[in-house]
């Protein structure tokens, strides 16, 4: 009788349901308490009731649309499903979390977000830039060896890889028709996608920041973490035991934040811990400058010898790995040499230990790039060269490269290594930790370079794209295979907002400063690029202002041009506003900080 009355309820759900409207009905089969497996059995019995009542209707018309509807609905499923499966980071991201915590899952996070970011700037340079070229290109006539895959030169050098290639024509297939001007689609696209970038930035610091630092949720423990998080509807054996794992990892995190313990130490320990400090930043200070001057002279000397030419090309495509080398040597030992001195400081919490190792190592890191650009825009832009804008972008190609090949060797020797040791020579060493803050500086450092070469290689994003991708997975499977969980718990809600608001003040806004000179202030190659015979990259927009002034219905360009573009309060203004966002930003940090020490001690009490 109970299975009768059971199937009579079932029959009369699913004529109820077919009665519905479209959205009404998928939100009450979203409501039901029921897995996912039933509800999808119940939509389509509904759609097959639905089949049905149009059959009987006579309706041919109306069954023909609801036919089409239910078809796109399940392609539309097919389509996201396979899009699922095609984001193959979404479960390893909640493995890593489940094992690691949320700060190695916070570098997985960024290393992901980083990866969309070059993927849309590879699609707006190859689309605007890259295949109105291909439409103009002249065929290229010299020979690929395989040694271009590692130095950027010779075949690559006549390719739409670097900005020499591109012509300073206008692109027209069609006698009297629509034209395209390549001096201001590449300067208006790298322009607007630096704008672009520069919005994306604001608006993730502000996501990040709103959930982790205004929330107030983030702040004490909450118990709706424990009760009312679980997800009835997994019913996967392997899905429960992760999520059980990954829900026990947060709770232990959050309690861990709640019952820190502030040590109180004496007089003579503090000025021990001082001294410590003072003695490890001074030494840090001296190697950042020390590696500068030695990235400096390395450049002038090798370009020396590059103006005079090799007696084969041997010898000339290996002295051009000399530079890349060394410096990705110094981003690479530099980095464990600051960790070390992190642990003798002996931090009170791992945070405190992460920031300072990646304050240390964005010193490092940016002081070196700015001595590359000096060199590039000071030394390389004035030499002799036929085509400067092309050895830059050479330079950075092989930087991007070389940096990528020592980040799969950090992995193998920094943890791969390091676990055999610790396993088998010296018991004592165990399981190496994954080091979160030179990993994520790694990350910043490649994308600085990536942007600032976007002006001479438009298609470096790809590049980039292609190495986050790899190293994506060999992290992962490092990490797994290499690496044990932190010793100490401890909660990171803010260390996303941080990895941005890093990757935003020192290097987004050098990379402006930078691209703002060349654009501005040097001058052009004469016999190369979009911009051949100009004063500046930037005269060819003036040329075309010039231009539009004579037309009446171009006068609001012109307007926006005068008033805002070459205006310097303009910009004076948009300075300031980033100014004050950055201070409040460190304010409102320093505020919670303090919020939190008063939650802390009213929960203890």
């Amino acid at each position: 009788f109970c299975f009768l009355y059971g199937l009579d309820a079932e029959e009369d759900l699913v004529g109820s349901l077919a009665s519905m409207s479209s959205n009404e009905r998928i939100k009450a089969i979203q409501k039901m308490p029921e897995t996912m497996r039933k509800k999808r059995e119940i939509r389509n019995k509904v759609l097959k009731e639905i089949t049905k009542k149009s059959r009987h209707r006579g309706a041919q018309c109306t069954q023909c649309l609801q036919g089409a509807a239910v078809s796109l609905r399940r392609f539309g499923n097919s389509l996201l499903e396979c899009f699922h499966l095609l984001r193959p980071w979404h479960k390893t991201l909640k493995i890593i979390g489940a094992e690691f915590g949320t700060s190695v899952l916070s570098y997985f996070v960024f290393l992901k977000w980083l990866l969309n970011l070059n993927i849309f700037s590879f699609l707006i340079n190859f689309g605007f830039i890259t295949i109105p070229q291909f439409l103009a290109a002249e065929p290229n006539n010299l020979s690929f060896t395989g040694l271009e895959l590692f130095t950027g030169a010779g075949y690559f050098q006549q390719t739409v890889l670097y900005y020499g290639f591109y012509t300073n024509a206008t692109i027209s297939k069609v006698e009297n028709g629509s034209s395209y001007n390549m001096q201001l689609a590449y300067i208006f696209t790298v322009g607007t996608y630096f704008v672009i970038c520069f919005l994306i930035l604001l608006f993730s610091m502000a996501k990040f920041f709103s959930r982790n630092f205004i929330n107030p949720q983030t702040i004490s423990v909450n118990a709706s973490k424990l009760f009312c998080t679980w997800d009835f509807n997994i019913t996967n054996e392997k899905a429960v035991k992760l999520q059980q794992k990954n829900l026990y990892t947060q709770i232990k995190e959050d309690l861990t934040e709640v019952n820190k313990e502030v040590l109180n130490f004496s007089v003579m320990e503090r000025v021990t811990r001082i001294a410590m400090h003072l003695l490890a930043w001074v030494l840090s200070l001296g190697t950042a400058v020390a590696a500068c001057a030695g990235v400096y002279f390395l450049s002038i000397n090798n370009l020396e010898l590059f103006m005079k030419g090799y007696t084969n090309d041997l010898e000339r495509q290996a002295a051009m790995l000399v530079l890349p080398v060394v410096v990705s040597l110094l981003n690479t030992l530099i980095p464990f040499f600051f960790s070390w001195l992190g642990h003798l400081e002996k931090f009170q919490s791992p945070g405190q230990h992460i920031y300072v190792t990646i304050i240390r190592n964005t010193i490092l890191k940016i002081s070196i790039v700015g001595i590359l650009c000096y060199y590039w825009l000071n030394v390389v832009a004035t030499s002799e060269s036929q085509c400067w804008e092309t050895l830059v972008g050479q330079d950075i190609y092989r930087l991007v490269l070389v940096d990528f090949i020592f980040c799969l060797l950090g992995s193998f020797f920094g943890e791969f290594l390091r676990r055999i040791i610790g396993t088998t020579v010296c018991m004592n060493l165990g399981l190496p930790e994954f080091d979160i803050g030179r990993n994520v500086l790694d990350l910043i450092y490649a994308q600085t370079l990536t942007w600032i070469g976007i002006l001479f290689s438009p298609l470096l994003p790809g590049i980039q794209m292609i190495a986050f991708l790899i190293v994506f997975f060999v992290k992962k499977v490092s990490l797994m295979r290499n690496c044990q969980p932190p010793r100490k718990v401890w909660r990171t809600a803010q260390m996303m907002t941080s990895f941005i608001f890093l990757l935003f003040c020192p290097s987004f806004l050098g990379v402006l400063s930078v691209i703002g000179v060349t654009v501005w202030r040097l001058k052009p190659s004469e016999e190369c690029g979009p911009f051949r015979g100009l004063s500046s990259m930037y005269a060819a927009v003036s040329e075309w202002i010039q231009i539009l002034e004579s037309y009446a219905p171009s006068k609001w360009v012109v307007w926006i041009y005068h008033n805002l573009i070459s205006n310097e309060l303009f910009f004076f203004i948009i300075s300031t506003f980033v100014l004050i966002v950055i201070y409040l930003y460190w304010e409102i940090i320093h505020g919670r900080r303090t919020m939190v020490k008063l939650l802390r001690k009213q929960i203890k009490n």
